[in-house]
C-alpha cells in the first residue's frame, strides 16, 4: 500500500466512498443525512484536488485501486483576542472502502495525515466525528486523538413536555 496526494483522474473513485461516507451518516442520522448524496459536486471536487489548503491523501493499492483517502484543510488563528495563535491540520474526511476495513488503511492515512501535518508546521490535528459513529470515535481514540469540545442538540420536532420536570 502506498499513501499519496489524491488527483483528479482518483474522482471517480474518490465519488464511490463520499457515496458511502454519505450512507454511514444517513443510516446514523436519518434526520440529518440525505440517502443516496456525496458531499461535493465534481467541480467542487476538482477544486479542492487542485488548492494546496485542501490536501487529500489517498491510499492506494500496488495495482493504483484507492482503498480510502483524508480530506485535509490547514486552518489558522492569528492576532485573535482570547486564543493564541496556532496551525492545525483538520480532517474534513476520512474513509476506507468497506471492503477494504480492518487491515490497517485507516491507520497509515492517518499517521501519514499526522506526519504531513507535523511537517508543516501545524500545532494540532482535528476532526469532528458523529456521535452516532461509533466506529469511528474508536479509531480515533486509538489513533490518541481525545475530545477538544462538545457540540449538543435538542431537537424541537420532538416533545420535550417531560424534559424539565
Amino acid at each position: 500500500m502506498k499513501i499519496r496526494r489524491a488527483q483528479e483522474k482518483d474522482m471517480d473513485r474518490i465519488d464511490d466512498l463520499l457515496y458511502q461516507v454519505c450512507m454511514i451518516h444517513h443510516e446514523g442520522r436519518p434526520d440529518l443525512f440525505k440517502t443516496g448524496a456525496k458531499k461535493y459536486t465534481r467541480d467542487q471536487l476538482a477544486a479542492i484536488l487542485n488548492d494546496e489548503k485542501t490536501p487529500v491523501f489517498a491510499a492506494v493499492d500496488d495495482t493504483g485501486t484507492m482503498m480510502g483517502y483524508a480530506f485535509c484543510i490547514f486552518r489558522e488563528v492569528r492576532d485573535d483576542n482570547i486564543l493564541y495563535d496556532h496551525r492545525t491540520l483538520y480532517i474534513d474526511d476520512l474513509c476506507v472502502d468497506r471492503k477494504f476495513r480492518g487491515q490497517g488503511i485507516g491507520k497509515a492515512l492517518f499517521q501519514a495525515v499526522r506526519d504531513f501535518a507535523s511537517d508543516n508546521g501545524c500545532d494540532s490535528l482535528t476532526l469532528n466525528v458523529w456521535s452516532c459513529n461509533a466506529s469511528a470515535l474508536e479509531f480515533y481514540r486509538r489513533c490518541g486523538l481525545t475530545p477538544q469540545k462538545t457540540i449538543m442538540e435538542m431537537n424541537l420536532h420532538a416533545d420535550h413536555s417531560t424534559d424539565m420536570k
